[in-house]
């Protein structure tokens, strides 16, 4: 694992973005490998990222033709055209600013009326594409990545999962109030990310500061999910100095 350390938060969405801008660039469709494969998040982290993936899609510097996506996570029970729906999120923020086609777009069912089939399907889907390339995500200020909470084992596929008070207190700040955040999500598992062939962890602010160094320096447990990349030979943490905070 890696860990590079950029002074500002610009220059980490920068760095980021323009990886996966050189990797859509440099991708050459096979018979054998026809889509780029990369796994995304939402929330505020990711947001500036998006930002420069548009810029560069409208300045005709990339296509996303060749590019599938899946994405980590969403809410149960939030219809696609809920606002604060990760469907929505992503169509406001990337998928309708770009030629992505819709076909290529896979996020979980936050209304699927059997969810554990749901994910298991979700699983299969991953896998016919060959697995992930390059995944994409933020870390929580407990550690987590997607919505794998602390307790989440290291082999965990895609599944149900039962929210902390600690991760819905910190989206709330998305909703009216409180009570309106959803108890449970779809995510992506633990063992999902760490078989994507590259897992870029995007961590910024002094919030994520300890969590950061956990992931870091800390002993590889369940108890701190995104320590896990400590263990991925191609995994990289891209933090701006006030997420370094404690790793000087």
């Amino acid at each position: 694992m890696k860990v590079l350390i950029l002074k500002t938060k610009e220059e980490a969405c920068e760095w980021v973005a323009n990886h996966l801008i050189l990797a859509i660039k440099e991708f050459k469709p096979t018979p054998e490998k026809k889509f780029l494969v990369l796994g995304l998040p939402t929330g505020s982290t990711p947001v500036p990222v998006y930002e420069k993936l548009v810029k560069a899609y409208q300045n005709n510097e990339i296509s996303f033709k060749n590019v599938v996506t899946f994405n980590m996570d969403e809410y149960l029970g939030l219809a696609p055209t809920h606002n604060q729906s990760y469907h929505y999120f992503m169509d406001e923020n990337l998928f309708n600013h770009i030629d992505l086609p819709k076909s290529q777009i896979h996020i979980l069912d936050g209304l699927a009326s059997n969810p554990q089939q749901e994910c298991v399907d979700y699983e299969e889907k991953i896998a016919s594409f060959g697995g992930i390339d390059i995944q994409l995500g933020g870390i929580g200020e407990n550690g987590h990545l997607a919505f794998n909470e602390p307790g989440t084992s290291f082999d965990s596929l895609t599944h149900v999962q039962q929210l902390t008070d600690n991760t819905i207190e910190v989206n709330s700040r998305f909703f009216e109030k409180k009570s309106d955040v959803p108890q449970k999500a779809l995510t992506i598992g633990l063992q999902t990310i760490f078989n994507a062939k590259e897992v870029i962890v995007l961590a910024l602010g002094e919030k994520k500061a300890e969590a950061v160094y956990k992931s870091v320096r800390g002993e590889v447990s369940y108890l701190c999910p995104a320590s896990m990349i400590q263990n991925h030979s191609n995994g990289i943490f891209v933090v701006d100095e006030a997420a370094a905070l404690k790793l000087s």
